[in-house]
């Protein structure tokens, strides 16, 4: 068998990484052609098809992702183990990226963010917010943050931030002329600012009280999928909005929204930092998380 090269593995792991040719090549500085003439160098070399090719798209055969399952953490040990060469067992040096909800978000830019930068600054954090819950080892991202509930079961999760309790809101004005729910089911006789999800569903809002629990698709004319926008749109009287505390909080305590329906809202577990469990854990991912760690204690 001809010699396989490091470069070829790592144009392979790129392919596979980004499930086509274009991103990798672009990710690789090369040309697509280029790109694809390595791998069918290094297919050849092994005796054995690596990627299944279409037209639109690439997928791993079952070769090529037994291959990629251990190319990968010998890939990152090997970039560590240059990087503690060039810069120094303590200094960490790359690029970490995570996908987050924009609550967690927020949180990290507040307490962790902060502090992780200047304890890393040779790090650059690329902090995605686009609200759908995406597959974060597809899209090439490091991290995660969701709530714990939404957490894959085969990712390691890592708990930050309080609890987080979802609240229905409503202006004073809008109470006075409407009237307060006292019980879930009232609100289908309201008008309700309605949440649309990234995947284009509505959100049904949730509400439990001991063993009690229901869902409800409630009735509305607006629908937002932006949680600061329903709370304008709520303090404006159009209604009432089901959002997180922490979007809720300083309208509330300026007297702009009551709660209504607080009994039925218990807090809930809160965000969590999450990776993959089968892979090797990059170092800018292991000196984050131990920032995470140290500002949740």
């Amino acid at each position: 068998m001809d010699r396989v090269t490091l470069a070829d593995l790592q144009a392979f792991a790129h392919v596979a990484r980004h499930r086509g040719f274009q991103k990798a090549a672009d990710a690789l500085g090369v040309s697509r052609s280029s790109l694809s003439h390595a791998l069918k160098t290094l297919e050849r070399r092994l005796g054995v098809r690596l990627l299944h090719r279409t037209t639109r798209s690439v997928a791993l055969t079952e070769a090529g992702a037994q291959l990629l399952n251990r190319l990968t953490p010998l890939l990152h040990e090997l970039d560590d183990a240059l990087d503690a060469v060039s810069h120094g067992e303590d200094e960490v040096v790359g690029t970490l990226r995570i996908n987050a909800n924009r609550g967690g978000a927020r949180w990290l830019l507040r307490h962790v963010v902060p502090a992780f930068l200047q304890r890393h600054p040779r790090v650059a954090l690329d902090l995605v917010t686009r609200g759908e819950l995406v597959d974060i080892v597809e899209e090439g991202f490091d991290a995660g943050v969701r709530l714990a509930e939404s957490v894959p079961k085969d990712m390691v999760a890592v708990p930050f931030g309080d609890p987080i309790r979802f609240v229905a809101v409503a202006s004073p004005g809008y109470l006075a002329a409407a009237g307060a729910p006292v019980a879930p089911a009232d609100l289908m006789a309201h008008r309700c600012i309605r949440q649309r999800l990234p995947s284009g569903k509505r959100y049904r809002w949730e509400f439990e009280r001991g063993d009690q629990a229901i869902a409800l698709d409630v009735p509305g004319a607006l629908s937002l999928d932006d949680n600061d926008l329903m709370v304008e749109a709520a303090v404006a009287g159009q209604g009432i909005a089901f959002v997180p505390d922490l979007f809720a909080r300083p309208a509330l305590d300026a007297g702009r929204l009551v709660l209504v329906l607080d009994d039925w809202t218990p807090a809930a577990p809160g965000n969590c930092l999450y990776y993959a469990s089968y892979r090797h854990v990059p170092a800018p991912l292991r000196a984050f998380i131990a920032v995470v760690r140290d500002t949740a204690r």
